[in-house]
């Protein structure tokens, strides 16, 4: 009996092994900085690596922010076995993990940081499409840090530069000219 129970149990594990996913952020590392009044953002990538199981993703959580109001825009993707699925963050057509809006008055030199957790299940097949759910799939548990930066100082454009350095040569032309 003892035997047969074991062959069983090994027989088993392989297939729970393969039903695998990995979720990561963009940029990889997860880490993003902006300046004090900004938007920024995290976006993603999940692989399911599962061979026979979709992937359904169904929560998400990041944690506490100091000095900003985070936003999810998180899509909740399902994924057939084998797909990819990777989505850039954008402000403006609200995409990606999470967005991120610093307070105008958020310190320089300030940072949050946490771990985003996904929460998905396994399907064997489309859940809009007759897939019965099987089980949970493990938490997928990334690290982001986001940081205040200072505001960069733009420079002159090199025409402007040009054209003042002209006009400047030309008003001296002028002068010597009218003396």
């Amino acid at each position: 009996m003892r035997t047969f129970a074991l062959t069983l149990l090994l027989s088993i594990a392989p297939s729970f092994a393969a039903d695998m996913y990995s979720f990561g952020l963009i940029p990889a590392g997860g880490n993003i900085q902006g300046t004090p009044g900004s938007t920024i953002g995290w976006g993603y990538t999940i692989e399911n690596q599962s061979s026979t199981l979709w992937l359904v993703t169904t929560a998400l959580d990041s944690g506490v922010f100091q000095h900003g109001s985070p936003s999810v825009v998180f899509d909740f993707p399902d994924l057939a076995p084998g797909e990819t699925v990777t989505v850039a963050f954008d402000a403006v057509l609200s995409a990606g993990v999470q967005s991120l809006l610093w307070d105008a008055s958020a310190p320089i030199g300030f940072i949050n940081s946490g771990n985003f957790i996904l929460s998905a299940e396994w399907w064997d097949g489309d859940p809009f499409d007759q897939g019965a759910f099987q089980s949970g799939a493990p938490s997928q548990s990334v690290p982001y840090t986001a940081s205040v930066s200072a505001a960069a100082v733009p420079e002159p454009a090199t025409g402007a530069v040009a054209a003042l350095g002209l006009a400047a040569f030309g008003m001296t032309a002028l002068r010597r000219r009218r003396a």
